[in-house]
C-alpha cells in the first residue's frame, strides 16, 4: 500500500536530539535511520510516496526561535542531499510525479507556526523560495496572523487577524497551502469565507467523536471539504478518545483513528479524508509505534466497511489528488 502523509516532526526532534546528546551519538539522529517514529527505512518498508516534514518551532521553549527554524531548514537540506538515492524534496505536483518515476519518496518542506514569518510578507515570500509549501497559521499561542485552537489560557475565540488575511492572499497567490490546523474555529471560518483556493487541515480529527479543542466540529469538516480540501487523521491518543486509560494515558488505538477517518468521510466525503500522523510529534503510546507499522492501520479501516479503493485513496491517492490541484 503506497503511503502519503501530510504532517511529521522529525525534523525538529533530530535537532532537539543533537543538541541534547552528545555529539558521538549524532549518527543515530539522521533521517535514514533513527530510533524516532519516522526514518527513511521504516518509510521505505511501508511504502511510502510522499512524506510533509514540518519545520516545528516552539515559541515557549526556546530563546531563540529564527535561529532553530533556519537550523532546521538546514538539517533538511543535508538530509535530502545525502538520501537522494532515496528521497527527493518536491515542491510541485509535477516533482512529485517525477521522483515515482524515479522510484523515490517525495519530500514536502511544512511550517507549523506563522510566527516564525516574524509578521512579514517577504519573509513569507522568503520561505517560498526555498521551498516551503504549507504554513499554520498558528501553533498553540496567539500570534500577529490569528488565535489558535487551544493556549495556555483555554479556548480562544478569536479568528484570522487583518495581517493574517494578507497573508492567506498572499499564501494563494504564491501557491503556498494554507494550513489550519492548530487555528481557532472562527479562524477557519474566516479562512473558508475568503479563500479562493483548496486549503488543508494537516494533522486534525473529528471533535464530534473527541471534544478536543484542536479537532474539528462537523460544520468545519463540511466546510473544509465543500472547498476542495482536505484533513489529515492525527493519530494523537488525547485527539482519539476523551478517556485515557487507568493509568491516565491516552492510547492511540489504529481502530480509534479509523473510527475517525469513518466520521469525517461520512461528513465530507471520501474524498476529503487523507493522513496527518503527527509522527515524532507525539507520544509512544501508539499501536501504531512507527511508520513502519502502517498495516495495521489498513487492517483497522477494512474492519470499518472501507473497500481496498478507499483505502488507497485514504493512505495516498486523495493526498496527491489534493497537491495536483493545488502546487
Amino acid at each position: 500500500m503506497k503511503i502519503a502523509d501530510m504532517h511529521c516532526d522529525t525534523i525538529s526532534r533530530i535537532l532537539k536530539n543533537r543538541r541534547r546528546w552528545d555529539s558521538a551519538l549524532y549518527s543515530s539522529f539522521i533521517l535514514r535511520s533513527n530510533p524516532f517514529q519516522v526514518d527513511l527505512e521504516k518509510m521505505g518498508r511501508s511504502g511510502y510516496v510522499l512524506q510533509n516534514f514540518a519545520i516545528f518551532v516552539d515559541f515557549g521553549e526556546t530563546e531563540h526561535p529564527i535561529q532553530d527554524c533556519w537550523e532546521q531548514i538546514r538539517i533538511f537540506q543535508e538530509e535530502m542531499a545525502k538520501n537522494r538515492d532515496l528521497i527527493s524534496p518536491a515542491a510541485t505536483y509535477g516533482e512529485i510525479v517525477q521522483n515515482q518515476r524515479e522510484g523515490k519518496m517525495s519530500a514536502l518542506m511544512t511550517l507549523e507556526e506563522g510566527a516564525l514569518c516574524q509578521g512579514s510578507l517577504e519573509r513569507l515570500r522568503q520561505f517560498y523560495n526555498i521551498g516551503v509549501r504549507m504554513m499554520t497559521f498558528t501553533w498553540n499561542y496567539p500570534n500577529s496572523l490569528g488565535d489558535p485552537a487551544q493556549n495556555n489560557l483555554g479556548r480562544s475565540h478569536q479568528g484570522l487577524t487583518p495581517l493574517g488575511m494578507e497573508f492567506l492572499e498572499e499564501m494563494e497567490r504564491l501557491g503556498m497551502i494554507p494550513d489550519v490546523s492548530h487555528l481557532s474555529d472562527q479562524g477557519i471560518r474566516d479562512v473558508c469565507r475568503l479563500a479562493r483556493k483548496p486549503f488543508c487541515a494537516s494533522h486534525s480529527n473529528a471533535r464530534s467523536l473527541c471534544p478536543h479543542g484542536r479537532n474539528l466540529p462537523d460544520t468545519l469538516i463540511r466546510g473544509i471539504s465543500e472547498r476542495g480540501g482536505i484533513i489529515g487523521a492525527n493519530y494523537y491518543g488525547a485527539f482519539l478518545d476523551p478517556k485515557p486509560d487507568s493509568l491516565g494515558r491516552f492510547y492511540s488505538a489504529a481502530a480509534k483513528i479509523a473510527d475517525h477517518i469513518r466520521h469525517i468521510s461520512n461528513i465530507g466525503g471520501i474524498s476529503c479524508i487523507g493522513l496527518g500522523s503527527d509522527f515524532d510529534g507525539i507520544d509512544e503510546n501508539l499501536e501504531m509505534k512507527d511508520c513502519s507499522h502502517m498495516e495495521l492501520l489498513a487492517q483497522a479501516l477494512r474492519k470499518k466497511g472501507f473497500h481496498e479503493s478507499e483505502i488507497e485513496k485514504i493512505f495516498y491517492k486523495n493526498v496527491l489528488g489534493f497537491y495536483r490541484e493545488t502546487l
